[in-house]
């Protein structure tokens, strides 16, 4: 039987697109790319490591898409080398509150020590050393 190797991007649906761009790159670090899609279509998406998460206006959808695309449903993991005390200090000093953490979780490879947030269409990031 086939099988996948990786996840190479997901889509998110969002309210605001200036307002999501401005929170990953500013909290997250994250880098905007706008693109040409096949299709001609202008489109913006997120990048960081060798992945990336595509953007779609809430209404203004890209199809194929979800059969439900909301905003706020998103529930993303991200790994991170620096410590977590040096995120809470970052996220704080941009006003973002810390919704729990750091609390033990158990991620895809192993055990994981993680704090929570959200973004402005209120999805929960989730940032998480290895433990």
């Amino acid at each position: 039987m086939p099988s996948v190797d990786a996840l190479d991007h997901l889509v998110m649906t969002v309210a605001d697109m200036g307002a999501t761009v401005a929170f990953y790159e500013r909290a997250l670090g994250m880098t905007a790319e706008h693109f040409t899609a096949a299709d001609g279509t202008t489109r913006t998406a997120l990048k960081f490591g060798s992945q990336k998460i595509n953007l779609h206006q809430a209404g203004a959808e890209f199809a194929p898409h979800a059969q439900r695309p909301i905003r706020g449903s998103a529930d993303l993991c991200f790994l991170s080398a620096d410590p977590l005390a040096g995120w809470r200090a970052h996220l704080e000093s941009l006003g973002l509150a810390i919704e729990d953490g750091p609390i033990k979780r158990t991620g895809a490879t192993g055990p994981l020590l993680s704090i929570y947030l959200r973004d402005p269409d209120g999805n929960l990031i989730e940032i998480s050393n290895q433990a």
